[in-house]
Formats: structure tokens, C-alpha cells, sequence
């Protein structure tokens, strides 16, 4: 599926725009950001080898990954650790995830 494939990118975005964030945050808001990307590119994977009940089980956690890293990355903005050209990049590609997401969530609850 696209989808697995798509997530790469944000994840590696998110990833990386995390070294700049300042160091005493380190260890909290930003280890739970990498978590929440983490957590929706295995969830991802999971759900593209699943089928029926699992699927929608893996597509549910990702949706609930997606949107903590959605909180983080706001989180992040808000308290200027991104500035507007990064956020708005991000969370392009994290709505575009997200539409993605709802549209596979809708054909496995079929």
C-alpha cells in the first residue's frame, strides 16, 4: 500500500526537525514526538500484512499515533521550536497522511 511508503517521509521529517529543539526537552516533548512517529510508521506496516478485524485494529492505532504526533507538532510550533515554513510543511504532509488514513479506515470497516 502507498500508505506505508508515504509515511516515510513525514517520519523522517519529524525525526530530524527534532535535533534542533532545545536540549531540556530532549528527554520529554520531543522523545514523545519520535515516539508518536515511530508508533504510526509501525502501525502502518502492520496493517498493510493484516487483514478484516486486525487491519482495522493496526489502522485505529495509527490514526491515534497520527494524532499525538499532530499535539506534538503543534506543541512544537506554538513554543517555536519550528518555525512557520517548517510547520507548514510537516503538517501538510501530516494531512495528507490523515486523509490517506480516513479514506483506508473507511474501506476496512467495510
Amino acid at each position: 500500500m502507498a500508505l506505508g511508503r508515504r509515511g516515510d517521509p513525514g517520519c523522517k521529517r519529524s525525526l530530524t526537525s527534532t535535533e534542533k529543539f532545545p536540549r531540556a526537552f530532549r528527554l520529554t516533548v520531543t522523545q514523545r514526538l519520535i515516539d508518536a512517529a515511530l508508533d504510526l510508521q509501525e502501525a502502518l506496516f502492520k496493517a498493510q500484512n493484516q487483514r478484516g478485524a486486525p487491519r482495522l485494529n493496526a489502522l485505529r492505532q495509527a490514526d491515534a499515533a497520527l494524532n499525538h504526533l499532530r499535539l506534538y507538532l503543534r506543541l512544537a510550533y506554538d513554543w517555536r521550536w519550528l518555525n512557520a515554513g517548517q510547520y507548514e510543511h510537516v503538517s501538510g504532509m501530516v494531512a495528507e497522511l490523515g486523509r490517506l488514513l480516513g479514506g483506508w479506515l473507511k474501506q476496512s470497516a467495510r
